[in-house]
């Protein structure tokens, strides 16, 4: 069964009743980000080094792990490092990447409506085969 609602932008669509529950699922969630935001940032920086491959800026930026990062990082200050284990695909580079909290914009809690940007820094990047061999650092 289909039916057609007006969309958030005003458009009409055309939907099946799951679809629409999603939505709706949607609606609420957003709102209740909305709703925490006065006690969240809206915008924190996260820097990496310069030196971290493609694949790794890809698997550090997908949305899959930026929610990852709403959902493990709360109270943040300028200077705050840690570092946080990227996907290594099939072949194993292993990459526990080096990340620093650069900037924040409003309180300093990070929540599900905080947006998240990334730059570079200088700083080593430690790699090998450390997930499928003995290269990877001794630690």
């Amino acid at each position: 069964m289909t039916d057609e609602s007006t969309g958030a932008t005003g458009e009409a669509t055309r939907g099946t009743a799951a679809e629409a529950t999603r939505g709706a699922a949607a609606e609420a969630t957003r709102g209740a980000a909305d709703e925490e935001a006065p006690g969240v940032a809206t915008r924190i920086v996260i820097s990496h080094p310069a030196s971290l491959s493609d694949w790794g800026r890809d698997q550090l930026t997908a949305p899959r792990f930026v929610t990852y990062l709403r959902r493990v990082v709360d109270d943040v200050a300028v200077g705050d490092e840690w570092e946080e284990f990227v996907d290594v695909g099939c072949c194993g580079d292993a990459m526990d990447v080096p990340l620093r909290i650069e900037a924040i914009d409003g309180p300093p809690r990070v929540g599900e409506s905080t947006a998240i940007e990334f730059a570079e820094r200088d700083a080593e990047m430690r790699g090998g085969w450390a997930v499928q061999s003995a290269a990877g650092p001794d630690e």
